[in-house]
């Protein structure tokens, strides 16, 4: 967190101490730590998978956005990468995933299967998109979508993590 970011509670600071006491928000502090540690689950439906891993290899490196860790446990996860075709079969499973992983939890929808069932929209046995059975927060266009762009999304997300209110996420 920069020291530009720290010194913008929402409230004037004194000229004396601006540059002598960090003055923040408790929601600041907690959006910057989420937004700095995102830690996906490993999880691939289709061909939008080997997109996905191509993203956390070396050439594109997920790790500059502190996602290094793919974790394989929905408890672990924080960030359900949903990459290809959800099947009617596989749906009850993938919503299984997400309701085991804790809060606050993200969903990107990575690829024209996983948004809107894709060239099998037709098909009586392909989910006509994801965010019929869980929330999505971003979504990836594209068939099956360029590395760029899922690193994109994962830039869209943390915008919208950088403006949440941790009152929301308590139960």
């Amino acid at each position: 967190m920069t020291n530009a970011e720290l010194n913008q509670p929402g409230y004037e600071i004194p000229p004396e101490i601006q540059n002598q006491v960090a003055v923040t928000t408790i929601d600041r502090i907690y959006n910057w730590s989420r937004r700095s540690s995102i830690w996906p689950m490993m999880f691939g439906l289709a061909c939008c998978a080997i997109e996905m891993i191509c993203t956390a290899a070396s050439r594109f490196d997920f790790a500059r956005f502190g996602m290094e860790v793919m974790r394989p446990s929905p408890r672990q996860a924080d960030l359900l990468l949903v990459s290809g075709t959800v099947t009617k079969k596989m749906a009850p499973r993938v919503k299984r995933l997400y309701e085991q992983m804790a809060e606050p939890k993200y969903v990107i929808a990575t690829g024209s299967c996983a948004n809107a069932g894709g060239p099998f929209a037709d098909s009586y046995a392909v989910l006509k998109g994801v965010d019929r059975i869980i929330p999505v927060d971003v979504y990836v266009p594209g068939c099956p979508p360029r590395p760029e762009a899922l690193i994109y999304a994962v830039q869209k997300l943390k915008e919208k993590m950088r403006e949440e209110v941790i009152e929301k996420h308590r139960r």
